[in-house]
């Protein structure tokens, strides 16, 4: 096997994130103008992947002034016994909180990141989606933009529904609807 042909297996072995974004006026905002969207980029192991705003602190940044200037980290790792890199994620926001998978992070928290995973902070969605390879010293990170969130995919998403007293007209997902409330939306079991 030539050199060239080793290189390409070891490629095609490297671990992928796979990282998904939405934010609900990304068409009108430039926010994803400095990301290498649709092409794989290697990432070394012992560096952690920073996400934010700060070009200089950052390994990839968003465009946008509500970011933390490093709004999160992504660590991989391996553990003894399996040759599979794995990651954890870590919220760099001191002003704001990052949800993975609807568990709130703190300033400085970290937790392991699944193999799909949905991040929210601010109005961003992020889908991570962990493709396993078998290389130990560098991985790929591969972003896409989606057209809608991908709450609404994963079912990660709960409808809000407010009612309005005073008509009893009730507010769904924001938009106001001609339907009546059909009763309460949930029930005490514990009355018979």
């Amino acid at each position: 096997m030539s050199v060239s042909q080793t290189m390409e297996t070891e490629e095609d072995l490297l671990t992928c994130l796979q990282i998904k974004l939405y934010h609900p006026q990304q068409s009108c905002r430039g926010i994803y103008g400095a990301l290498p969207l649709g092409k794989r980029k290697t990432h070394t192991a012992d560096d952690p992947l920073r996400l934010g705003r700060d070009a200089q602190a950052c390994t990839y940044t968003l465009a946008d002034p509500r970011v933390s200037r490093k709004q999160l980290a992504l660590y991989a790792f391996h553990t003894p016994h399996s040759p599979n890199m794995m990651f954890t994620i870590q919220n760099l926001s001191q002003k704001g909180k990052l949800s993975v998978n609807s568990s709130a992070l703190g300033f400085l928290e970290r937790m392991d990141l699944p193999n799909k995973a949905l991040i929210r902070f601010g109005e961003y969605e992020i889908l991570i989606i962990h493709e396993s390879g078998e290389a130990k010293a560098s991985f790929e990170v591969e972003f896409e933009v989606l057209a809608v969130p991908p709450s609404r995919e994963t079912c990660m998403c709960v409808p809000s529904m407010t009612p309005v007293m005073d008509t009893g007209s009730c507010v769904m997902n924001g938009f106001q609807s001609d339907f009546p409330a059909l009763g309460p939306l949930e029930t005490d079991e514990t009355l018979s």
